[in-house]
């Protein structure tokens, strides 16, 4: 091998070994959306709450679909720079007194959800 093949295999090596060098020095922002929950806001929430207890503990809901009002979707949404996404999901189902009768997603209900309101 010439010393000619040498240089252009070493130039190409690290030309393309340097792209994901480079792509990691660009900044880039963390992303945020939709409503940041702590394990510590669903262990407030009790069977049995009405929607305005409700939104005042978690705040108010990302979606609230117009044939399904009595389902709240809280969607959370990171991305952090270079790193992967994460999404978080809670749904919370109220009966037709509006009283809350249900809690489903990536969060568990607290251990006094079952519990009746003071």
């Amino acid at each position: 091998m010439s010393w000619k093949n040498i240089a252009a295999l070493t130039l190409a090596v690290s030309l393309l070994g340097g792209c994901s060098v480079v792509e990691r020095l660009v900044y880039r922002i963390d992303i945020n959306q939709g409503n940041y929950l702590d394990q510590n806001d669903i262990n407030t929430l009790r069977y049995g709450m009405n929607k305005e207890q409700v939104s005042y503990v978690l705040g108010s809901p990302m979606l609230v679909e117009p044939e399904y009002p009595n389902t709240w979707y809280y969607v959370y949404y990171h991305k952090p720079g270079h790193d992967e996404a994460i999404q978080k999901n809670l749904v919370l189902t109220f009966d037709a007194q509006n009283k809350l009768t249900g809690l489903s997603g990536d969060y568990q209900s607290g251990p006094n959800f079952m519990d009746p309101i003071n």
